[in-house]
């Protein structure tokens, strides 16, 4: 019964909101979208005019040769540039922005599932608001991200698609296990390879499996210490060589993509001999971490939006715990010239912000983050939307405006190439050919 009361108000939550449904068409329509300029994702320039055909929740044409179906419905978005859907490597939208650290541990707590699915559900509707068609939510608990991503996929909630990893990965009292910094006993239970807490290649192995069985599409590893979990020092390692050979391995052979929380050097190399493909974070990574990320085409994805959150907090005064916040300034230090360092070296970079560390929705500022440490306007977009699909192993469905793609295309106010800013103002999201966000037409 309780199961069947939070159904019912959620969807009254969902069908009352205002404004949900009133800007969504029939992904089954055709439409000619058109603006003064477009991306294609791939591209080192823009292409002018821009025009994308759209049918099917897919595109069937690009540019001012394609043929135009008997009956499309034109959108001409003005001067304004198209783009693929945005894409973000790293997010947590089953996490509820909370201000205060106490609180937010509190919360996990307090809050019944129910109440933490629906904070999702809005989460995931700020960040499809905001251009992002396509997710990587690295980390959840009581299958929140599996529901989630369900619902979106069979169109019950508005959000992007969602590729979910179940549990992280990580080793007893490491930054992935969510037991650490509470009292012994108090949860009746000491962490294990159900909750994603591991000791030893073979429970290991069997927590990817656990993970595979219920749902998960990536596998996520917690290689390092971390900045917001109590007890550890952010770099150090927390999986020995064996354990991440072990899980990278076990995941490959199950097709899943991996990706690795790794803060400390030591514990990227690790997951980079074990193959991991992409290294979240990267805060302390030397320049042999980063020539090997080279070698083996190890993507970094580098949070700059977590690093933003957090200082915003320290400008505020929020109360920070003494020993989170010297991790927090010690990785602040120094993931800029790191990311500087990656760049020179022509490390792959995708996008990924660690939304839920800073408020959903502003996920777009990861672009300017980038840009702002040195890295060119177009290879930023290309971060956020064809690098990303290549990284997700989804290169062949998103992250270009190319024809037998879905219909994921975003518009923004003018030339993000020369104002990248411009990309935190979308003001058009379709999502496979359906229409969440058009206010232009308002």
């Amino acid at each position: 019964m309780p199961r069947r009361i939070a159904l019912i108000f959620l969807t009254i939550l969902i069908f009352w909101a205002p404004g949900y449904g009133q800007e969504q068409k029939p992904a089954s329509k055709t439409y000619v979208l058109k603006a003064a300029r477009m991306f294609d994702g791939k591209s080192n320039t823009l292409t002018t005019p821009g025009v994308v055909v759209v049918t099917g929740g897919k595109i069937v044409g690009v540019g001012t040769s394609a043929a135009i179906p008997a009956g499309a419905e034109t959108i001409d978005l003005g001067d304004a540039t198209l783009l693929p859907g945005f894409i973000d490597a790293h997010t947590h939208l089953t996490f509820m922005y909370v201000e205060d650290f106490k609180q937010a541990r509190l919360d996990t707590l307090q809050k019944t599932v129910a109440e933490m699915t629906l904070d999702a559900t809005a989460n995931a509707r700020v960040t499809l608001m905001a251009g992002f068609t396509t997710v990587r939510d690295v980390g959840s608990s009581n299958y929140m991200d599996v529901g989630l991503r369900n619902a979106i996929a069979d169109g019950v909630v508005p959000g992007p698609r969602m590729l979910v990893t179940v549990h992280a990965l990580g080793a007893t009292g490491g930054h992935c296990d969510h037991e650490d910094g509470y009292r012994e006993g108090l949860f009746g239970h000491e962490s294990n390879p159900l909750d994603g807490v591991i000791n030893g290649a073979d429970q290991a192995r069997y927590a990817v499996r656990l993970d595979h069985k219920y749902g998960a599409d990536m596998i996520k590893v917690c290689a390092s210490g971390g900045v917001l979990s109590p007890t550890d020092d952010v770099d150090t390692p927390q999986l020995t060589q064996a354990e991440l050979d072990a899980i990278v391995d076990e995941a490959h052979a199950l097709r899943r993509k991996t990706a690795a929380h790794a803060h400390g050097a030591e514990a990227a190399k690790r997951a980079i001999r074990a193959g991991i493909d992409s290294i979240e974070h990267g805060s302390f990574l030397d320049d042999e971490a980063l020539d090997m990320m080279k070698q083996h085409g190890t993507y970094l994805v580098p949070t700059l939006m977590a690093i933003q959150g957090l200082q915003e907090r320290f400008n505020r005064g929020t109360y920070v715990p003494p020993a989170i916040a010297a991790k927090a300034h010690a990785a602040t230090n120094a993931i800029h010239s790191t990311f500087q360092r990656a760049l020179a070296k022509g490390v792959k970079i995708g996008l990924g912000t660690d939304a839920g560390v800073y408020p959903h929705g502003r996920n777009p500022e990861e672009f300017h983050q980038m840009v702002d440490l040195g890295m060119k306007p177009v290879d930023a977009l290309k971060a956020g939307t064809s690098s990303d699909a290549e990284l997700l192993g989804m290169a062949d469905k998103i992250g270009a405006l190319e024809t037998g793609k879905f219909a994921d295309v975003v518009a923004v106010p003018g030339d993000p190439l020369q104002n990248i800013r411009v990309t935190e103002q979308v003001f058009f999201v379709m999502k496979e050919g359906v229409i969440f966000k058009n206010e232009k037409a308002k």
